[in-house]
């Protein structure tokens, strides 16, 4: 699928979603077809969300891309994930925190282990995934360089701010499924700033600061 991804990379770069070199090498190391059930794997390279079962999705390559360049990730980074799926996101986030660690929480267990298994495939040793409610961050392992979701919040959940260290970065999509995509830093002087980066639409976030299961 070599051709195809490069095609991609291409579009992306040309649309504008792509412009760091490390987010664009990060997208050509990591497999996107590992991460997709095999019989949609035709479509890895289509910019499109795909179903991964459970009522879940991978998002599209488009978005992934608007939010790893928005987070600016660095080598060392410590980075927590609210909704891992397959892993696909949480891949390219520890292949560009090469030296850093990335926590990931994912609610459906058995998501959860085929996370596992797909990091367990291409070698990524930086990432940890939690089974359990993310929507209220992962206080034990706080704080955190970076924090993002792959789901929809209904707000801002306080405890995700509490948990960001100071000069961080968080990046959650605000509202049910159709939202905006909210981008906060928390400076070193304690002036927490929020950009509104657009319209997007993510799977629902579910647990005690998402929606209920209703």
């Amino acid at each position: 699928m070599g051709v195809e991804k490069e095609e991609l990379i291409k579009k992306l770069i040309d649309e504008g979603y792509l412009r760091s070199r490390k987010v664009i090498e990060a997208m050509r190391k990591v497999p996107r077809e590992i991460f997709i059930p095999e019989g949609q794997r035709k479509y890895a390279y289509y910019d499109t969300p795909l179903e991964i079962g459970y009522s879940q999705t991978i998002s599209a390559p488009h978005m992934v891309a608007i939010m790893l360049e928005a987070l600016e990730i660095e080598e060392d980074s410590k980075i927590l994930e609210i909704g891992t799926g397959t892993g696909y996101h949480a891949a390219l986030a520890a292949t560009i925190a090469k030296n850093g660690i990335v926590y990931t929480v994912e609610r459906i267990e058995k998501l959860a282990d085929i996370a596992r298994e797909n990091f367990k495939k291409l070698g990524i040793k930086n990432v940890v995934v939690i089974n359990g409610d993310g929507s209220a961050g992962l206080p034990e392992y706080a704080p955190y360089d970076r924090i993002y979701a792959t789901c929809s919040s209904p707000g801002i959940p306080p405890e995700l701010i509490e948990q960001l260290e100071q000069g961080g970065k968080l990046l959650l999509p605000v509202g049910r499924i159709y939202g905006r995509l909210i981008l906060i830093e928390k400076r070193k002087d304690g002036r927490i700033i929020k950009k509104d980066l657009g319209g997007c639409a993510f799977v629902p976030m579910i647990g005690r600061r998402g929606y209920n299961e209703d």
